[in-house]
């Protein structure tokens, strides 16, 4: 399943996504709500390495895929917002279709 830079990205990207999820709407609600900073803490750090790796990997794919530096940008931008992992899932989607 991970043997490509493809489906690495794809991979890293969603679990990415789903640890800003995480640390959006269940740590950081924790951490003002109910006065507790631990769990930021904890979530945070794995989502920054998480994030970090998503870069490197990005980097990797754009290399190995050959994809041009604007699309690069746009997984990178949206990789920024909460639930930009789905909209990166859509577009590698498309991309798979049209190949």
């Amino acid at each position: 399943m991970l043997k490509n830079s493809y489906s690495r990205f794809r991979v890293i990207s969603f679990i990415e996504g789903l640890s800003y999820l995480l640390l959006v709407f269940v740590a950081m609600p924790i951490k003002y709500i109910g006065e507790n900073p631990y769990p930021v803490k904890v979530v945070g750090m794995g989502h920054g390495v998480l994030f970090i790796l998503f870069c490197i990997i990005l980097f990797e794919a754009m290399k190995k895929c050959k994809w041009d530096k604007g699309l690069v940008f746009q997984y990178f931008v949206y990789s920024l917002l909460p639930f930009g992992f789905i909209i990166i899932e859509n577009s590698l989607k498309k991309q798979t279709q049209d190949n």
